[in-house]
């Protein structure tokens, strides 16, 4: 298979994450389907950080089996930093979109003080949309090189398994995306959920044409550590709307299908041996 095939096929993987866009376009989701969606998406995103933890780890605990003192220590390091500018650096946007936002709305006059409630959670519920968005790009370039990867070796069935899996997996990601819009009942424009889907599944596509002319460890688990502290932060931000939802039942059960999907769509992607 050529390489322009592969990076096709790389492109078919990401965007299947248009999939679950489409949810964002409820009209009038009732308060227990907004708090269901908002759970859901947790699980999924709970998935996401342990099945990225777990593959950027990987280089690591073999480093460690080979008491390769050397690799585990910059492996190590750069998985730290990674994870710690993917959480602290959301953290640190947040605050300063946070105090932007308060400096406005003093700039506002008295008549705009009624509407500051609505649109402050619209503002929030987009910005986070964009950090899911942004969180599953980061870990799906990572993806997108361990396909290319695999291509650059010559083991074009794995390539194909793991174009298969990721595509399965990524399906469920635009959910996942559009849970914090749906939760405070923004029905996002197609334009909107069009550059949503293509900063999540775009990356998966790029990851391909690199990982097929660099084969690098230390990349991809610098992505990885920068997806995993992304997508960390965004699940306190959902649990936090969970809470205020107060239907715990729902939300628990709900949180418990979303890690029973991702385990499901990552079976393909197990059973390669990935």
């Amino acid at each position: 298979m050529s390489s322009s095939n592969i990076a096709l096929l790389g492109a078919v993987a990401g965007f299947t994450i248009y999939l679950g866009l489409p949810i964002g376009r409820l009209r009038g989701p009732t308060p227990r389907l907004k708090a269901g969606l908002n759970a859901t998406a947790i699980g999924i995103l709970i998935f996401l950080v342990w099945d990225v933890l777990a593959h950027a780890w990987e280089p690591v605990d073999q480093a460690l089996t080979d008491h390769s003192w050397g690799t585990v220590a910059s492996d190590g390091a750069v998985l730290a930093l990674g994870l710690t500018l993917g959480l602290a650096g959301l953290v640190s946007y947040d605050t300063w979109a946070a105090r932007r936002r308060a400096a406005a709305h003093r700039t506002d006059g008295p008549g705009a003080a009624v509407a500051e409630p609505a649109r402050d959670a619209r503002t929030q519920a987009g910005e986070l949309a964009l950090m899911i968005a942004t969180g599953i790009g980061l870990h799906n370039f990572a993806e997108g090189l361990a396909i290319g990867n695999s291509a650059a070796k010559g083991d074009i069935s794995l390539a194909v398994l793991l174009i298969v899996g990721f595509g399965l997996h990524n399906a469920t990601e635009g959910f996942g995306i559009v849970a914090p819009l749906a939760a405070e009942g923004e029905r996002p424009s197609w334009l909107t959920l069009l550059w949503l889907g293509l900063i999540g599944g775009g990356p998966t596509f790029l990851g391909t044409l690199v990982g097929q002319r660099l084969v690098n460890d230390t990349l991809s688990i610098a992505f990885q550590g920068l997806a995993a502290g992304s997508i960390l932060y965004v699940v306190i931000e959902l649990l936090a709307v969970a809470r205020k939802a107060a239907v715990k039942q729902l939300t628990t059960w709900c949180v418990l299908l979303g890690l029973l999907l991702g385990f499901a769509t990552d079976a393909v992607v197990t059973a390669a041996g990935a």
